[in-house]
């Protein structure tokens, strides 16, 4: 029973940051119509950017929170920079192209970002200190620190935000409105290249901010860490169903509790064979996603 109650906690705090990086996906998609594969490697920029913050600020370990917070808004802001900019200068200016235009471009930013970060940190690893190290609410069998529910509650507070934003501002209402279609928002008056450059902000300071959580809770930092998690995350937006957020967050929750249970019950190298198999199947049962929200086909 420890053992399991373990598994949860640890399911649960790798599926909020899961699920914050899905739900860029699922905001992009739902509004471009495009899978942005730079994605992940942003969510990864934003790893190193909070990385920095915390070396320049001389941090080597203990509760520093507010280092740890100077961190996560420094690396959220980063990305939401880099996302804007990257839709701006590869996208924007594709989108009356056809789709396929727009998938090459998005592999290639991805290309670019990973290369590039990899040529800055010499391929090499960097390490987070260890500030979520102090103090635990339970040990022994179960372990569970303060550290962990911070950030827990810090992607909860952040889902919140982002769904508050979505459903209750005029922005917010018009993203939705560019998302059912794109010529009818135009002819309402909504200046679409300027939405959806608001939406991969969005987007990115939701990945930039899981990064440095991320880099918090594992330490270990890598300039390919990007593809697989971001593949994962991709896997939950399209399980919660593409452009429904709540059921993107709550798929991200279960990815995570999927990755936890089957790297302690069954084994870590079939951690990616499960959670894949379980998209196939779930494809293959309700193409829609789990939570079904169909989205309309633009020519």
């Amino acid at each position: 029973m420890s053992e399991f109650v373990q598994y949860l906690v640890n399911g649960l705090t790798i599926g909020a940051f899961l699920a914050l990086i899905a739900l860029g996906y699922s905001m992009i998609y739902g509004v471009v119509r495009l899978i942005n594969f730079a994605h992940g490697d942003v969510f990864m920029i934003g790893a190193f950017a909070g990385y920095g913050v915390l070396t320049t600020l001389g941090v080597t370990g203990g509760m520093a929170w507010p280092a740890v917070l100077a961190a996560v808004v420094a690396g959220a802001l980063a990305t939401g920079l880099v996302g804007t900019g990257i839709a701006r200068a590869a996208y924007v200016p594709l989108l009356s192209s056809p789709r396929l235009a727009l998938l090459i471009s998005a592999i290639g930013v991805s290309l670019a970002l990973e290369e590039g970060v990899k040529d800055l940190t010499h391929a090499r690893f960097k390490s987070y200190p260890g500030v979520l190290d102090g103090g635990r609410i339970f040990s022994g069998t179960v372990r569970v620190t303060w550290g962990q529910l911070a950030l827990v509650l810090l992607s909860v507070a952040l889902m919140a935000g982002l769904w508050l934003f979505v459903t209750r501002t005029v922005t917010g209402t018009a993203m939705r409105a560019l998302a059912m279609d794109r010529d009818a928002a135009r002819l309402q008056g909504i200046n679409v290249e300027r939405l959806i450059l608001v939406t991969f902000f969005v987007g990115s300071v939701l990945a930039g901010a899981a990064g440095v959580m991320y880099g918090l809770y594992y330490v270990q930092i890598s300039f390919g860490m990007g593809f697989l998690i971001g593949l994962r995350a991709f896997t939950a937006a399209v399980l919660g169903g593409i452009g429904n957020l709540p059921g993107t967050m709550v798929a991200g929750v279960c990815i995570g509790l999927v990755q936890s249970f089957a790297a302690g019950y069954v084994s870590s190298r079939w951690t990616d064979v499960i959670i894949f198999g379980l998209l196939i199947a779930v494809l293959a049962l309700r193409p829609t996603g789990l939570f079904g929200e169909r989205v309309v086909e633009r020519a």
